[in-house]
C-alpha cells in the first residue's frame, strides 16, 4: 500500500502522474479494480482532490514488479533512463526527486517510451537546458507507423497549438510554430513501415501530429492516429519510441559528446 497527503487542489490522475509512476503505470487497472481510496473510500473515476485528503494505492505484487523506468547511465551530473509506456514524465521526475538532487530538464508524453536524461546538480542542469535551447541534443525515435513509407526525407510545417481540445494542429500554414521532422523507412512490417525519425526541433507532440498530417500516423496513437487501423491490428498502445540520445555538451558536461546513449527496446 502506497499512501499520501494532498497538499493542494488537484484532480486524482494529475495528483497520481505527479506522485508515484506505480501508481501512474497502472492506474487504470487500479480504478477499474477499485483498488485506489480518497479518504478511505474506494474510487472508480477521476475524483477531484483538495488539501487534506489521504490517496492510497492497492498495487497488486505484479504491479509492484512492473518497472516505470530503468536506469541506464549516471554520475555525479546526470541520470539517463528508460521510460516505460503508459508513466507520466512528472511521475519519474517525482520519483528521482526522492533520491536526491534532481531537475527536469524536458519530457516525454505518457505513451512514448524511451530516453530521458535528467540533471543532479544545478551546473548540470544550466548546461542541459542551454544545449536543448541551442539544438545541441539530438533524439533519434523509432516510429512504427500505418502504410508504406519508403525512402527518407525532411519535412517542414507549423505546428499551432489547440490548448482547448490538448492537442495540436500541423499544416503548410505559416501559423503557429515551424517544425522540421526528418524520416527514413527503415522496413515494411505487414501493413505498417518502421520509421527512424530525427526531430530538427521538438515541439509538442511533433512526431505523432506531423507524421499523421503526412498520411502515416503512429500506430495506436489514441489522439491523431487511424482509429480504424489502431483496432483492426489491435493496436493498444502508442508505438513510438525515443531510440537514441546524444548531447553535444559543454563545460561540466564536455564529456557526454563522447557518447550516445541508446535504449534497448525494440519495437
Amino acid at each position: 500500500m502506497r499512501s499520501y497527503l494532498v497538499r493542494e487542489n488537484d484532480t486524482l490522475r494529475a495528483f497520481t502522474d505527479a506522485h508515484d509512476p506505480q501508481a501512474s503505470l497502472c492506474f487504470g487497472a487500479l480504478l477499474r479494480a477499485r483498488e485506489i481510496r480518497v479518504n478511505g473510500v474506494r474510487v472508480d473515476g477521476d475524483v477531484p482532490l483538495a488539501p487534506g485528503d489521504e490517496v492510497r494505492y492497492y498495487l497488486t505484487p505484479a504491479q509492484e514488479k512492473k518497472l516505470a523506468f530503468t536506469p541506464l547511465y549516471e554520475d555525479g551530473n546526470v541520470l539517463v533512463l528508460d521510460k516505460e509506456s503508459g508513466v507520466s514524465s512528472e511521475a519519474v521526475f517525482c520519483a528521482l526527486s526522492r533520491g536526491g538532487e534532481t531537475h527536469f530538464i524536458h519530457r516525454l508524453d505518457r505513451n512514448t517510451e524511451g530516453l530521458m536524461i535528467f540533471a543532479r546538480n544545478a551546473a548540470a542542469e544550466e548546461e542541459l537546458l542551454a544545449a536543448f535551447r541551442e539544438r545541441r541534443v539530438r533524439k533519434v525515435y523509432l516510429a512504427l507507423v500505418v502504410g508504406r513509407m519508403t525512402g527518407r526525407g525532411v519535412e517542414e510545417a507549423y505546428l499551432e497549438k489547440d490548448g482547448a481540445h490538448s492537442l495540436v494542429r500541423v499544416s503548410d500554414r505559416p501559423r503557429g510554430e515551424r517544425i522540421v521532422t526528418e524520416y527514413e523507412a527503415v522496413e515494411a512490417r505487414g501493413e505498417c513501415t518502421l520509421v527512424r525519425v530525427t526531430l530538427h526541433t521538438g515541439k509538442t507532440h511533433q512526431i505523432r501530429a506531423h507524421l499523421a498530417y503526412l498520411g502515416h500516423p503512429v500506430l495506436g496513437d489514441g489522439k491523431y492516429g487511424d482509429f480504424a487501423a489502431n483496432k483492426k491490428l489491435h493496436a493498444a498502445r502508442q508505438r513510438l519510441l525515443a531510440k537514441e540520445l546524444h548531447v553535444e555538451g559543454r563545460g561540466v558536461l564536455a564529456y557526454l559528446a563522447e557518447r550516445t546513449f541508446v535504449s534497448p527496446k525494440k519495437l
